[in-house]
């Protein structure tokens, strides 16, 4: 997602190592936690109190990592607590900018800056690593709070609890243990394993994550054949993390990434799950599909070389989903 090596800004989307062709991601930088009362979290330091207005969560709409925490910010009706500023779709050789577009590019609305590189170099002038989204903002301590997604949506699901009214809990403590394997093989084998597919360079890479992720498809639609979300009865964060990947997959990974064995359409449990959760209130609001088509093909000049947007299908995500 924009890349700072030695001072250079280079045209690659993230930082990686290659061991055999296989892609690998690079972990989170910001790691501090926002918290009712402001101590400290799990990682980082404290400091970082719930306060309406207080915090700014720059997103891309393309970006799956992102739209997980707007998901998660919009189902805790954090909206008019936490604003937000969208990057432009492209991203080329100055990594996320903050150009405008009519589709929803809203510009840097903080602080008017062109680039994403330059929130982080605004926290840590002598930062060198990768620039990604979400981003956190702390707008008193004029820091970033956390880039961890993962993170920020479990600071969403409880720390404004007391601001907004809303306790409705995703990630309940009496499945902490059961959710943690789920969305860790979920995390490799799906929301990663896109990526490993896509950006293989070897054939034993490819057929590798493009194995798994498609046995980790066939496992997830004989879950959902009992269950109707991935933990029984009630959305959790199991569910948050894995519909960005879905709803991206017919459009953007199937021909991208070269995830072509099946479609989600072609899962009946899955498809059906999925246009449930478009249809949930707030959902539909959190994507913008342009964005994401956009993006991916013309932002990856080494998996599409000429630009070309292709034409896609056309996927009526209000069909009745019938699920209860």
């Amino acid at each position: 997602m924009g890349q700072l090596i030695d001072g250079e800004w280079h045209d690659v989307w993230y930082e990686t190592k290659k061991t055999g062709g296989s892609f690998q991601r690079a972990e989170a930088k910001f790691r501090n936690w926002i918290t009712a009362d402001g101590s400290a979290g799990p990682s980082g330091h404290g400091g970082f109190a719930a306060q309406s207005g207080r915090y700014h969560l720059y997103i891309s709409y393309a970006c799956p990592w992102a739209h997980r925490t707007l998901i998660m910010r919009n189902l805790k009706e954090l909206e008019d607590h936490i604003s937000i500023s969208v990057v432009h779709p492209d991203m080329l050789k100055d990594g996320w900018t903050f150009e405008t577009d009519e589709h929803g590019a809203t510009g840097d609305s903080l602080f008017g800056l062109p680039f994403a590189r330059d929130i982080y170099l605004r926290a840590e002038p002598t930062m060198s690593g990768r620039v990604t989204v979400p981003i956190l903002w702390d707008k008193q301590e004029n820091t970033i709070v956390s880039n961890e997604s993962s993170e920020i949506i479990r600071m969403f699901n409880s720390a404004f609890n007391e601001i907004t009214g809303n306790s409705v809990d995703y990630w309940p403590e009496e499945l902490h243990e059961a959710i943690e394997p789920i969305n860790q093989r979920i995390y490799d084998t799906f929301n990663n394993g896109v990526y490993r597919s896509g950006f293989a360079t070897s054939q034993t890479a490819y057929d590798t994550a493009v194995t798994a992720l498609f046995e980790t498809m066939d496992w997830l639609e004989d879950r959902l054949s009992n269950n109707r979300y991935l933990m029984g009865e009630s959305v959790t964060e199991a569910d948050i993390r894995l519909v960005p990947t879905l709803f991206r997959f017919d459009l953007v990974y199937h021909l991208h990434f070269k995830c072509n064995r099946a479609r989600l359409i072609d899962y009946p449990n899955l498809w059906a799950y999925c246009r449930e959760f478009f249809q949930m209130k707030g959902i539909a609001d959190t994507l913008n599909f342009e964005h994401i088509v956009r993006h991916y093909h013309f932002s990856h000049e080494s998996i599409n070389p000429h630009r070309i947007i292709p034409i896609n299908p056309i996927i009526d995500w209000s069909q009745p989903h019938g699920r209860g």
